[in-house]
């Protein structure tokens, strides 16, 4: 099948052949691929394709991509390998030394959050620890191949250039989660949200059953609305591993549980407390004096809410500072660099990601993970899944309502599951 595009080839005399295998049409990988072709002002032509014949039969197209430049071919081929289109033409990846600390060589390939490998020595090599927006470091003495953000890598590092032999492998239709399928066209207030917390709830209950870890990463609004009970009891049920959060809503929470208030407003039935916008900060002063939270826990001083309920049942937490923030607590971590190593290291494992009402962290923890984590980030804001979605993390789940209505409704589908 030959599908060339109009203008003459003439006009376009640096070619090269690239392929793209599996579900290439249902996922419109090979439409997204010449459509990334024309729009930068290249050309193609379709020299083969094989359809497959059922929804689960993978498909292959063999298409000739052509520029006007040599550097006009480059840009093409880079754009287009994010979507899974490999040169034909085999070639060991391009190393570069890092002659600065910090300082990636001039051209470095520039990572997605898709699973994606590099050719050494003629042999393909996965590529460990994936994330977006960073380099693809090499040891060619050990043949291993792992991704480094720009901040940790090290003078001497061998690291990728060019696009050349390296191959990406985009999550395709047939391997996503039939899950969330009718959400994920787009972001509306309007989704039908019974059926969309019932199967949030199924997910979380089947992730929690296994290999990997479930991450919540909350927002002081889980505080505010009233929903602290709703998310100690997906923690004192055993559905979350991991807790990523501010120095806000570990705050608030514990001035809930030490005043009954969270921003000086009583949370049973709306009033202002008098002298309330202090509590916050005498509650971070009593968390100080007690030499941080898990020895509040076990003086007695701190006796309900997510922290502690995250403490007696060994949920790891990591609080990541903000510049505004008041105290803060003793287990805040200040150095944002430092706080992204953390987040790094204990994602590893994570196979279900629940975001709730935190625009910044939610965004944060995103470029961090990997495109087959499931993702669920629900927000009063639908902007929040918008840049989710906009910075690379489209495997994002979106629902837009607000946090007590949802927590609530999350834990009465998670009681129906259990029975």
């Amino acid at each position: 099948m030959n599908q060339p595009s109009p203008e003459p080839a003439d006009d376009f005399p640096f070619l090269e052949e690239v392929e793209v295998r599996g579900h290439i049409i249902d996922s419109l990988l090979l439409p997204k691929i010449l459509d990334a072709i024309t729009s930068r002002d290249g050309a193609f032509q379709i020299k083969d394709i094989q359809v497959g014949q059922s929804r689960n039969d993978p498909s292959s197209a063999l298409v000739e991509v052509r520029a006007r430049s040599a550097e006009a071919l480059e840009t093409i081929l880079g754009q287009i390998s994010d979507h899974g289109a490999v040169p034909t033409a085999g070639s060991d990846c391009q190393l570069a030394a890092c002659t600065v600390e910090g300082v990636f060589p001039e051209g470095f390939y520039s990572t997605t959050n898709q699973r994606t490998e590099v050719r050494l020595v003629g042999e393909w090599l996965p590529v460990e620890l994936q994330e977006m927006d960073c380099g693809i470091q090499v040891d060619p003495a050990t043949g291993q191949a792992s991704c480094v953000p720009m901040s940790d890598v090290r003078a001497g590092a061998q690291v990728v250039v060019g696009h050349a032999g390296v191959r990406v492998f985009p999550e395709q239709r047939t391997q996503q989660r039939p899950t969330f399928e009718f959400m994920n066209s787009n972001v509306s207030t309007e989704k039908p949200k019974g059926v969309a917390v019932r199967e949030i709830a199924a997910s979380l209950v089947a992730a929690s059953r296994g290999p990997g870890s479930t991450l919540l990463v909350g927002g002081p609004a889980i505080v505010h609305t009233g929903s602290v009970e709703h998310a100690s009891q997906l923690i004192r049920r055993g559905y979350i591993d991991r807790l990523f959060a501010g120095n806000a809503l570990a705050t608030h929470d514990i001035e809930h549980a030490l005043f009954g208030t969270s921003l000086g407003v009583h949370l049973q039935d709306g009033g202002l407390a008098e002298a309330g916008h202090e509590h916050h900060l005498r509650a971070i002063n009593r968390i100080r004096r007690a030499g941080g939270i898990e020895p509040a826990v076990a003086s007695g001083l701190l006796t309900s809410g997510i922290m502690y309920e995250c403490v007696q049942h060994e949920v790891d937490f990591l609080l990541a500072g903000s510049i505004r923030d008041d105290g803060p607590l003793p287990e805040v971590v200040t150095d944002a660099l430092q706080a992204q190593r953390q987040m790094r290291e204990a994602i590893r494992d994570v196979t279900f990601c629940l975001m709730i009402a935190t625009t910044l962290h939610s965004i944060a923890v995103g470029n961090l993970l990997p495109a087959w984590v499931q993702v669920v980030c629900v927000d009063i804001n639908p902007s929040t899944i918008i840049k989710l979605n906009d910075r690379g993390s489209f495997q994002t789940t979106g629902l837009v309502t607000d946090v007590e209505p949802f927590l609530r409704a999350l834990v009465q589908e998670i009681d129906l599951l259990r029975g």
